[in-house]
């Protein structure tokens, strides 16, 4: 089977084309390399997936012909659409940027998925769907119309896109809202990589909301597992899906929503504090009030993926900040 992997040369891409490497799968990864955070470690996971089987192009998601040949490959199977611009705070500074890779972009893939009658398409989501809500935790059956940050609102966007796509095509499409992933060859943008940075270094750590948040912190390998769970099994059409009182999270198309989270929200103290504990070394906190787009507390739901698909996170924050310290120490020592 060939698998096509979008932002393959990002944080949770690498990892999925590894994962689906491992097992014995052609993957083709695509990415477009951008200097939304430094690109060489970007480089340097391509060249950690870099095995047989594995081919690699250098594209942008915006780039319609460019995604129109890539979309007649004979041999493709599947879909694991990853790329997007991510970040809720650079969504306040560069808004286009969103348009271009998570609405036109994902127009593309869908486009592409319908072209080439893609056996499965599953995408990434986000916990920032949930924006205002503040029932805890996260249901799939949640109304998720209220978002605080234009990223939130493309995730969103990409969820109604894929189901019209589905109705009207019957591509089976799984969206997965992914609650703050970390682990290994993560993103500096997020808060394990700068705050681990900055701590080694002796430097104050901005701890927004007073360090108050909680986060449900799932580690990339449980989230990997997830994904190629879900991957294997295409959506269906819900039998018993009720147009009367519609399910949120089904459709009578091919089409399903699932959160995928660690169920254990964890305080942003407690996981600063997990970072001292695995450096050795004591945090200087710059305590800051809340930011623009940000939201309180994430906790997922995973009653449903747990049902569906046998999901079941099995690393705890302790273990998990300590493997990202370790991976940080041993990269940056050699690089």
């Amino acid at each position: 089977m060939t698998v096509l992997v979008t932002g393959v040369a990002g944080f949770i891409g690498a990892h999925v084309a590894r994962a689906l490497l491992d097992r014995g799968e052609k993957v083709i990864g695509i990415d477009n390399l951008n200097d939304y955070y430094d690109p060489q470690l970007k480089r340097d996971r391509l060249a950690w997936i870099g095995r047989e089987r594995f081919e690699f192009r250098h594209m942008d998601l915006a780039d319609r012909s460019a995604m129109v040949s890539l979309f007649q490959e004979p041999s493709l199977h599947r879909v694991v659409h990853l790329a997007a611009q991510a970040g809720v705070r650079y969504s306040l500074e560069n808004p286009h940027a969103y348009a271009d890779s998570n609405l036109t972009g994902f127009l593309n893939v869908l486009e592409g998925c319908r072209a080439a009658n893609i056996e499965h398409l599953v995408y990434a989501s986000s916990s920032s769907v949930y924006g205002a809500n503040t029932r805890m935790p996260f249901s799939e059956r949640d109304a998720v119309n209220h978002p605080l940050s234009l990223y939130a609102a493309s995730k969103k966007a990409n969820e109604l896109m894929a189901h019209a796509y589905s109705h009207l095509y019957r591509i089976p499409c799984t969206g997965l809202r992914f609650f703050t992933v970390y682990g290994p060859w993560g993103r500096p943008d997020m808060a394990l990589f700068r705050f681990t940075q900055a701590i080694l270094a002796g430097e104050p750590i901005s701890v927004f909301h007073h360090g108050q948040h909680r986060r449900d912190f799932t580690y990339i390998d449980d989230v990997v597992t997830g994904i190629i769970k879900v991957l294997d099994q295409p959506a269906y059409a819900h039998s018993a899906w009720d147009p009367m009182h519609p399910d949120p999270a089904t459709s009578e198309a091919p089409w399903r929503i699932y959160n995928i989270g660690n169920t254990q929200p964890v305080l942003l103290l407690d996981y600063i504090h997990c970072i001292e504990q695995a450096t050795g070394k004591t945090a200087i906190l710059d305590m800051q009030p809340m930011q623009p787009g940000d939201v309180p507390d994430t906790f997922a739901d995973c009653s449903d993926l747990n049902h569906d698909f046998g999901y079941q996170p099995s690393t705890g924050v302790a273990e998990g900040v300590a493997s990202f310290v370790e991976w940080f120490l041993d990269y940056y020592k050699s690089s």
